[in-house]
């Protein structure tokens, strides 16, 4: 595991911490039993295989 050699100042732990985000998945749109949904693009599959029901 990776050790730190010197402590990291309190400015530069939070300008490091302030850089994540997590984004909003992109959404497609996918027919199901003639309604059209939109679902994140890593499930359209899933979707379209009857495996997940869209809710609505």
């Amino acid at each position: 595991m990776a050790v730190p050699k010197r402590k990291m100042s309190r400015s530069n732990t939070r300008h490091r911490r302030a850089q994540w985000r997590a984004s909003a998945p992109t959404l497609v749109p996918v027919t199901v039993e003639g309604s059209t949904y939109l679902v994140p693009q890593r499930l359209r599959k899933a979707y379209e295989r009857g495996l997940l029901r869209p809710e609505g």
